[in-house]
């Protein structure tokens, strides 16, 4: 659109006294008689102004910048110096009509036409009389009109009330700018020195602190004794609002110097208090260095503490550094240095605490232990870092507090979900206001010894954000050979993390970073079996219940049938959380009975169950029967524990087709694949006709097809259902398989085992084919939980049929 059409307006305060005094005259009455002798033009080139108004007799500089303006004022300079100021209604507007401009305006001269060095054009103009815009004649290159010339009623000179307006604008003038810091004395000569009376309330209008729509309506007026008593009214509302502000101004004053008065006493009372050997401050310092004398701190912390309690000393208690530094030092004196609490190393004891608080968990306690034996042989190590590992809800957060009373030591729980402020971790640094340690740092203050038990819940769920991240903060809290100095902003000096036996917990292993799972010994915590389920049940979670509804053992009694009815039918999980909900609502149960005076079985039977909970909701996990072609029951894991899953393979009439559905990930659709493909290369072996893969569309689906599925684990599963679809001969009972396939015949191995096996048990499943490379997972496993199934270790895919399919046609098989 080219250059901007704006008109830059900077308002002019106008004192009166200028260095360049021939551009700011004072009008004197001879000039304004000679002005009003003036003739004025018939057409006058028009200028609006944007947020100024122009009286007649004053002189105001302006800055154009829009390219409509230079033009005129260039034509105007080069020839009668005369044009017509207009305001503007709406500042905003860029290209105003004449719509947007007031009709009445101030006649100017232009004294002077500056150019500035950022290329706008500054002209010193000064109105000369009113004039009233009749009719636009043109509008380019700039805006010309016809104008008139509007008249002035002026009182006679012998008129006593307009001489006391006038005095009272010029007594009004002199004391505002008495009172007004930010206006030049020298302006009070200015106004003593205007001899004409209509110039000096135009000169007072011009300059007062108005809206360009009050100015204009100033300049609007016709009679020149209304005009003078509208800006008198104006100038007084002006000086009530500037003695209003002088008086809070006088107040605030007063009361910093009340401030300033009251801090020389408190210096002269500290002196006088430090003569007679007291004082405040002094007597917190004293006891603060009474305090260090008992600590056991290494020549390193006790130099840094004197240090910092001496800065303390010359500080001002007054200023706000003072209690910054007042905490620091606290905190020193707080933490637990080289304090540390005395292992317990009866090994016995220690196991049977264990035991009694946790069923199963076996492998972190027997690492527990071994920490304990080797710390009583050694007398000194560093604490390992055990990452707890596994589901929801199997006890990884609680067995910190066990380990805690087994050791003897200082229990402490940081829960790190959500968090994503590295200072969190590493503290603040000591200069901000409200500056504080990490939550490390905070936690052993708290825990007050150097060798807690610390409980790191949830790092997996760390977050991070432009405040940093705290899992790279985690890697020198949680790394043996760095944490002896761990050091935290605010503490500003290094701590020794290095007695801590930190204990982390996981519901996933795939979001913790890398570099912080190296420095962790990973202990994989897998779910509960149903027999390890029932006796949680019956040792902790009921008795638990019981106490926390104000009952004891007489008022319920849950068998064990009842307990493994309850485990089956009404909880799908790795964890005891649900199945101690349900306990629960049995508990609730028999509250209610008991305050509301009803009658209840004390003994809970499977009748009273289904009363209380309703149906069984968990039959799905029971095994499918295999009358049908192509059904084949297969292992899955998921994040809450292991699953079990059915394959349906299914033909029709086509040309050889294969469609896979159940909202299938992309390595278990290869798997399909590669299965199907073995097949046709293998068909004879089991008696296929392979013009059926020509004949017949082949459909693979896997039920539940809300829940997404992914991974290698269905291979072998896929396979046996599609032979078994193809020979039409039936799948062995009882029978779940997992295991990868590859196109050429091979079986490998996949993850997940134990929690795979127990799927297989709550299904009542018989057999298991698994990878001779998941041998040694099995044998991982307690034989107790494997009590009843059969397992089947194969390397072929062929020994996966000659397994799984039997010789047995199903029922009403379909002809090929």
């Amino acid at each position: 659109m080219g250059k901007s059409n704006f008109l830059n307006i900077d308002s002019l305060s106008f004192h009166g006294i200028d260095e360049d005094a021939e551009l700011i005259p004072l009008m004197t009455p001879e000039d304004e008689e000679e002005i009003n002798r003036e003739s004025l033009p018939d057409v006058l080139p028009i200028l609006p102004l944007r947020n100024t108004v122009l009286f007649p007799g004053v002189v105001i500089p302006i800055t154009a910048g829009r390219d409509k303006s230079i033009k005129l004022i260039k034509d105007a300079n080069n020839g009668s110096k005369v044009i017509g100021v207009v305001s503007q209604k709406d500042e905003s507007i860029e290209d105003p009509g004449i719509d947007d401009i007031n009709s009445l305006g101030t006649v100017a001269r232009i004294l002077r036409v500056l150019q500035m060095p950022d290329g706008n054009t500054t002209v010193i103009i000064q109105g000369k009389k009113r004039f009233k815009i009749n009719e636009i004649l043109t509008t380019e290159p700039y805006m010309n009109a016809s104008v008139g010339e509007v008249s002035e009623v002026r009182p006679a000179d012998e008129n006593e009330e307009f001489k006391a307006i006038i005095d009272s604008i010029k007594e009004l003038s002199l004391q505002i700018i008495r009172d007004n810091p930010n206006i030049p004395t020298e302006a009070s000569f200015a106004i003593k020195n205007i001899e004409s009376n209509s110039f000096l309330i135009n000169f007072v209008s011009s300059n007062m602190n108005l809206s360009v729509r009050e100015k204009q309506e100033l300049l609007a007026v016709d009679d020149l004794k209304d005009r003078a008593l509208a800006t008198l009214k104006y100038m007084n509302v002006e000086l009530q609002k500037l003695e209003l502000k002088n008086d809070i101004q006088s107040k605030v004053r007063h009361d910093l110097d009340q401030q300033q008065r009251e801090y020389f006493l408190h210096q002269q009372m500290k002196t006088i208090q430090e003569e007679l050997g007291g004082g405040g401050s002094e007597e917190e310092i004293e006891d603060m260095r009474g305090k260090a004398k008992d600590k056991k701190w290494n020549k390193k912390v006790r130099e840094h503490f004197d240090k910092e309690l001496s800065k303390m000393q010359r500080m001002n208690p007054q200023v706000a550094e003072y209690s910054i530094q007042r905490n620091y030092l606290e905190l020193l004196l707080e933490l637990p240095w080289d304090e540390y609490s005395s292992d317990k190393f009866d090994l016995k004891n220690a196991q049977g605490i264990l035991d009694r608080d946790h069923y199963g968990l076996e492998d972190v306690k027997r690492r527990i232990i071994e920490y304990l034996a080797v710390l009583k042989l050694r007398g000194d190590m560093k604490s390992p870092i055990l990452c707890l590992y596994g589901p929801p809800g199997v006890g990884k957060t609680s067995l910190g507090k066990s380990v805690a009373e087994a050791l003897g030591r200082e229990y402490v729980r940081m829960s790190l979900g959500g968090l994503r402020d590295e200072a969190e971790i590493r503290g603040h640094r000591k200069t901000y206001i409200g500056a504080m340690p990490g939550r490390i740092i905070q936690s052993i203050k708290k825990a007050g010894k150097s060798n807690p038990v610390f409980v790191l819940d949830e790092i997996d769920k760390l977050s991070n954000s432009h405040q940093g991240d705290p899992s790279s903060a985690m890697l020198e809290v949680l790394d043996p050979e760095q944490n002896t100095e761990f050091y935290d902003n605010f503490l500003e000096m290094g701590y020794d993390l290095s007695k801590v036996l930190f204990i982390a917990t996981a519901n996933s292993l795939n979001t913790i970073q890398p570099a912080l799972r190296d420095r962790m010994e990973i202990i994989n915590v897998t779910g509960y079996t149903i027999e390890e389920k029932v006796e949680i049940a019956r040792q902790h979670l009921l008795p638990k219940q019981l106490k926390e509804h104000g009952l004891s053992s007489e008022h319920l009694k849950i068998g064990k049938k009842q307990l493994e009815m309850i485990v089956e039918g009404y909880t799908r999980e790795s964890g005891v959380r649900s199945l101690e909900k349900q306990i629960a609502k049995m508990v609730r149960y028999a509250a209610k009975s008991i305050a509301m005076e009803e009658s209840y079985a004390v003994k809970v039977s499977n009748e009273d169950i289904i009363k209380v909970l309703g149906p069984a909701r968990l039959e799905r996990d029971k095994y499918e029967n295999n009358e049908v072609a192509g059904v084949v029951t297969g292992l899955a894991w998921t994040s809450v524990g292991g699953d079990i899953l059915f394959i349906e393979s299914i033909l029709s009439k086509g040309k050889g087709s294969l469609n896979i559905t159940g909202n299938l990930g992309k390595v278990m659709k290869e798997s399909a694949t590669i299965a199907m493909e073995y097949i046709k290369a293998n068909a004879d072996k089991w008696g296929i006709q392979p013009d059926i893969f020509e004949k017949y569309n082949v459909h693979i689906h896997v039920p539940e097809g809300a829940t997404p599925k992914d991974g290698p684990s269905a291979g072998i599963t896929m396979l046996t259902s599609l032979v078994s679809l193809f020979t039409q001969k039936r799948v062995k009972k009882s029978l779940a398989m997992t295991g990868e396939i590859t196109l050429r015949g091979k079986v490998l191995p996949v993850g997940g085992i134990k929690e795979k096996i127990l799927a297989a048990k709550r299904a009542r499943i018989k057999e298991i084919i698994l990878c001779e490379d998941n041998r040694k997972d099995i044998e991982e496993i307690k034989q107790e939980y494997l009590k009843g199934l059969t397992f089947h270790y194969v390397t072929e895919m062929s020994e996966v049929i000659d397994i799984a399919v039997t010789d047995q046609n199903v029922k009403n098989p379909k002809k090929l």
